[in-house]
This record gives C-alpha cells, structure tokens and sequence, in this order.
C-alpha cells in the first residue's frame, strides 16, 4: 500500500471532523503496525505538505500535523463513496456527460493530467478525444487551470448505439471485477488479515485497500455489467468489517494519538 493512501485513510478514520492536528510521532507507530518505515511516513508527510494535502503547526518542540481544505475535500469523497454513494448504480435514466477535447500535441503534460482527471472523475475514452461517464457529472473541476478546449455535453443512446459493447471498449470491466475478487479472497474469510498486529492494522489495510478500488469505479450502470458483478458483495464484506474492527481500532487509535487542537479549524 502507498503511504499516502494509508495516511488518508487514517485521517477519513480517526481525525477528520474533529478540529485537531496529530504529532508526527503518532503516524510512524499507526503506520509501523501496517509495515511502512518510520522514513517513509516521514518522507510522506513531508510531500503531502508540499503538494497542499497536510499542513504543520509547532506546539512547543513538536510538530504536528493537520488538514487543509484539499485533504478535507478528499476525505469528504472518500466518505461519499464508502458510506453513501454504494457501489451499485441502479438508476432507470440511462444518461451520460460527454466530454470532447482537443489539445496540440506539444502539451503532453496536459494531455496526461487531462487524461488522469477524466479517469478519476469517472470516464472512459469513446474515441479519440471524445470520452463518458455515466450519469450527470460536474465537469468543471476536471478541465478548470488545463486551459484546454473542452466541450462538456449531456446524453441519452438512441438505437442502433450498442451501448453494452461501448462500454465494454471504454472500461476495463474485467480487470475492475478481478479487483473486487481479489479483495473477497483477501476479506470473505472467518478470520481476516491473521498476520496484523491488531484491529488498527486492519483497519487501515482494508479500508485503504477497498479504497483504492472504488475510486477507479466509475460507478456503471447495473444493466450494463456483467451478471455476476462482485462489487455489491465485496462492499458488504466491506462494511461488515469495518463494524468489527472499528470499536477496537478506536481505542487503539486514541491511545496513540498525540494530538493538539487545529488553530485554523476555528477560521474554516
């Protein structure tokens, strides 16, 4: 797992929403109890500072570590998408956001965060420079800072559309459904995660593992999946662990926490 990843999920867990920094000394032994070096959760916090997603605050010689409005917009998604969006999309509309791009070919770098944007937000490409996602999707967080020409569309398929093969071209189907079968065979067990110290650990480890998996779901509709599609069952396994584990983890997770009140939460 990605030190950051188990980062944020520790923060979506045990901080955020409670208005309170945590000490660097807190994370190394949260994150040592899932096997991450004490120089690789130095190194990270360090990077996730840099690029806006923590920031530091001094009390007395220690430093701690805090949310920013980007992190909470992160972990703001990550509870939506565990807690509340479901993995299933059952939806009678059969509507569909297009966007089209075109970009020179000397923006490269554009081209890929462009790309990397419309992959998390939910789509896959149609064809060359045209690309869907199900359902209505608020666009302009994707292409706003690129400076490219987009075009942002709203649609239904109309016959002779195949929209099953469609799909099927513009998503990884198979290798979204291995994942969430991957998962059942590492969590649908009597006694998961054996090897983890405690109920932290797996914590940590499923849910940054589940994670990581529904933010490349983009979230299909029912009708065009396969018909034994795991994710539903995968999601209860899910959430039916994250209950079990939770009052342990809690516990184990306060008596570690060193923590000191956030001075900008009071501004937010």
């Amino acid at each position: 797992m990605r030190p950051q990843s188990v980062i944020l999920t520790f923060l979506g867990d045990h901080v955020y929403g409670r208005g309170i920094c945590v000490s660097s000394g807190s994370f190394i032994e949260a994150f040592a109890k899932v096997g991450i070096s004490e120089e690789a959760t130095r190194s990270t916090l360090t990077r996730m500072v840099s690029r806006g997603l923590l920031r530091r605050q001094r009390s007395g010689r220690r430093m701690y570590f805090g949310l920013t409005p980007t992190s909470t917009e992160v972990l703001k998604d990550g509870e939506r998408r565990i807690w509340h969006s479901g993995v299933v999309n059952d939806a009678d509309e059969d509507r569909w956001t297009l966007i089209g791009f075109s970009l020179p070919e000397s923006w490269q770098r554009q081209r890929h965060e462009l790309r990397s944007r419309l992959v998390w937000a939910g789509f896959g490409p149609l064809q060359n420079g045209l690309w869907m996602a199900p359902g209505d999707v608020d666009a302009a967080h994707v292409i706003d800072d690129l400076g490219a020409n987009v075009k942002v569309f709203s649609a239904e398929p109309r016959d002779p559309t195949d929209m099953q093969a469609l799909v099927g071209d513009a998503y990884d189907l198979s290798g979204l459904g291995e994942r969430y079968r991957g998962f059942l065979r590492r969590w649908d067990r009597a006694d998961p995660a054996p090897d983890a110290p405690d109920d932290l650990a797996r914590s940590l480890t499923l849910l940054t593992g589940w994670l990581e998996i529904i933010r490349a779901d983009p979230r299909l509709p029912l009708r065009y999946l396969p018909h034994d599609w795991p994710a539903e069952k995968a999601q209860r396994v899910c959430h039916t662990l994250h209950e079990r584990f939770r009052p342990e983890a809690g516990r184990i997770a306060e008596r570690l926490l060193d923590v000191v009140p956030d001075e900008t939460s009071a501004e937010r």
